[in-house]
């Protein structure tokens, strides 16, 4: 009988001590896990954000679907413009010359890799790092702003798509302003605005 008591008492001791080893590590390995996670998707983010610039600098617009912005960063041209001589010269206007020249897209892909120091892959471009398959929502479209017609973009996801087994409320206790529903994201739809809003 005392022997039972006595196990049991270590049983318990076991227990509680397992609890509390348990609740100092897990919001520990929660926000590392979340900053590891986020940082992941916002560099996916920030490379298609770039993506986006370079498209809309060949067409004019913001690509609407992740096949087209592969398409124009393969078979685009990017237009330049050089200007020769002085536009602050007194009577500069007879002798400016503007030269227009054309050069591939890719090579503002491999600038743009190389001001981010990472590799863009196209084949994993539309897809959120830490899911099971799922991809960002892209949307582009015109809008009137301030009685100006322009081009708008949005691209993004929600925590819960790339937390795995963290995309739960109950991790709130450990962060006030977690919130597994809302979105991780790059430009708007009723503004035109590129900035991220992990950049808060």
């Amino acid at each position: 009988m005392r022997t039972g008591i006595i196990l049991a008492l270590f049983v318990l001791i076991g227990l509680l001590v397992w609890v509390l080893i348990s609740s100092i590590r897990e919001p520990i390995e929660f926000k590392a896990e979340k900053e590891r996670r986020k940082t992941a998707v916002v560099d996916r983010l920030v490379q298609i954000r770039g993506l986006q610039e370079i498209y809309r600098e060949v067409t004019g617009k913001f690509a609407s679907d992740f096949d087209s912005l592969k398409y124009i960063m393969e078979t685009g041209k990017v237009m330049k413009i050089s200007v020769f001589g002085d536009p602050d010269a007194k009577d500069a206007a007879d002798q400016i010359r503007y030269d227009t020249t054309y050069e591939d897209a890719m090579i503002s892909v491999k600038q743009l890799e190389q001001n981010l120091d990472m590799s863009i892959g196209f084949d994993s471009l539309s897809y959120v790092p830490f899911s099971q398959g799922s991809q960002f929502s892209i949307w582009a479209d015109t809008l009137t702003y301030q009685s100006t017609l322009v081009n708008v973009v949005e691209v993004g996801t929600t925590w819960k798509d790339f937390m795995g087994p963290f995309a739960s409320d109950r991790y709130r206790k450990y962060d006030d302003n977690y919130d597994p529903a809302a979105p991780l994201k790059f430009g708007a739809r009723a503004a035109p605005n590129t900035s991220g809003n992990w950049e808060r």
